[in-house]
């Protein structure tokens, strides 16, 4: 078996916190069971990923990346992109919105 390093010791403790931190979020009911099992079960991933990295070798050799921490690392960023450019989308429309209520109210009270 290999020797679990520093960084998957904080790796885990990270996916078990979000699990934990996710429970509270679905106990205060601002998860559905939907959402709730979803993140629950992508922690769950992580962490599984996190003790077993060798998991990751087929797609890693089919992306030709050499380390298992530059994927991740790439992902993040993936990531990170992707829910910049989504949460940006939902503000617009939310503001679109919220102008158009605003008109309303002042066209009423007028």
């Amino acid at each position: 078996m290999a020797k679990i390093l520093g960084i998957q010791i904080l790796g885990i403790l990270f996916g078990f916190f979000m699990m934990y931190y996710t429970f509270l979020h679905y106990k205060r009911k601002e998860f559905t069971i939907k959402e709730y099992s979803f993140w629950f079960v992508f922690w769950a991933l992580f962490v599984v990923i996190t003790l077993f990295p060798q998991f990751l070798d087929p797609l890693l050799s089919t992306l030709s990346i050499a380390r298992t921490l530059d994927f991740f690392i790439i992902a993040g960023f993936l990531f990170l992109i992707f829910i910049t450019v989504y949460t940006y989308t939902i503000v617009r429309k939310n503001q679109k919105k919220l102008e158009e209520v605003v008109r309303q109210v002042a066209l009423k009270k007028k």
